[in-house]
């Protein structure tokens, strides 16, 4: 069984390795605080995550009719994390990456739906050409820089985008996203030496789902604080409540600063929950019915956001208004995709190399 999302206090002048080979003067980032949004704000953040959450269903809809082929992994429970930390981002200016549940951050990052279910049907009109994929999505324009296949490559390849923002000087910060399960692969480490070392801009961000794979994180972590993971490294890190889009956000803005402030790296562990299996292939019958059921009922992340929205005076109407509209916004990008035609063949010979040969 998982252990509870509920984070315990993290404290950062620990986590920062503050007394770490005797240097007690080291800086260390601030405890952070909840996100204090606006009404508009709120709205928005609702919007995103229900987007996310419809869109999910529809995919897993669509895998079920066989117009979705392969590997598909849904973000459903996870939302608040994605909109929580790329809403604090710089669209243009900051870069993204991320594992193969790539879905939700790209909808977060303002991506068009349309060409995003195109892409997981493989057609013609979709972000990659139809040939990446649920887990290979990419976007130089929007700086998404993946949708990785591979358990934790992304993180070396984060780490490399942070480097890329530091070189050039355009003051962009990476957030380079992995899982609990990819948090004991050997190039995390390398990563977090390379970017404390050089003082990267980059944000490294566990989402600590609970689960890798089917092995729950207390089972495969020697260490399963997750944020104390770069310790040795002399990197901070805070764990956050994942499930509340304010904390997120709140953990986000402190990290932002931190990193611009040319501190270098920041760990953030997100703890947060998946509804569905590892995959759409997963029965995921290693955990019960009513664990899933009890965390729906206590820590839903929409259901957090609409009672924030209560409070600040948002009306049932307003949001069924929002409910409707995401609905057509998804069965539109449905559709879309089922009508796009698949690739020419000739496109397995295309972005095969940068130059031709």
């Amino acid at each position: 069984m998982a252990k509870s999302t509920t984070p315990r206090t993290a404290k950062p002048k620990t986590a920062a390795g503050a007394s770490a080979g005797g240097d007690h003067n080291r800086p260390v980032p601030d405890t952070p605080q909840d996100y204090k949004a606006s009404k508009d704000e709120l709205l928005e953040f609702y919007r995103q995550m229900v987007l996310i959450r419809r869109f999910e269903e529809k995919a897993g809809q669509l895998y079920g009719l066989g117009l979705i082929g392969g590997f598909c992994h849904l973000y459903i429970g996870q939302e608040a994390v994605a909109v929580g930390i790329q809403s604090a981002l710089e669209p243009g200016k900051d870069s993204v990456i991320t594992g193969y549940r790539d879905h939700g951050h790209m909808l977060a990052y303002g991506i068009d739906p349309n060409v995003i279910m195109a892409e997981l049907t493989g057609r013609e009109a979709g972000i990659s050409r139809g040939k990446g994929g649920s887990m290979h999505m990419f976007s130089v324009d929007h700086k998404f820089y993946g949708g990785h296949g591979i358990v934790g490559a992304q993180v070396g390849l984060g780490t490399g985008l942070g480097f890329a923002h530091k070189y050039r000087g355009d003051g962009g910060v990476c957030v380079a996203y992995f899982g609990d399960g990819a948090s004991n692969q050997g190039q995390v480490y390398e990563s977090f030496n390379m970017a404390e070392l050089w003082k990267l801009p980059i944000i490294f961000v566990i989402e600590n789902n609970q689960y890798a794979m089917g092995t729950s994180v207390n089972r495969s972590s020697a260490e399963d604080l997750l944020y104390r993971r770069g310790e040795s490294f002399r990197i901070p890190g805070l764990q956050v409540n994942g499930m509340d889009v304010l904390a997120v956000r709140g953990a986000t803005e402190e990290a932002l600063k931190w990193v611009r402030g040319g501190n270098g790296p920041i760990l953030l562990e997100m703890k947060t929950y998946r509804y569905r299996g590892h995959s759409m292939s997963d029965p995921a019958k290693y955990r019960s019915r009513e664990e899933v059921q009890e965390m729906r009922d206590k820590s839903d992340p929409i259901e957090g956001v609409k009672k924030y929205l209560e409070a600040a005076g948002v009306s049932a109407d307003e949001l069924k208004s929002i409910d409707q509209s995401i609905r057509k916004i998804v069965t539109e990008s449905a559709d879309f995709a089922e009508s796009s035609p698949e690739p020419d063949p000739s496109e397995l010979y295309t972005d095969v190399l940068v130059e031709q040969y």
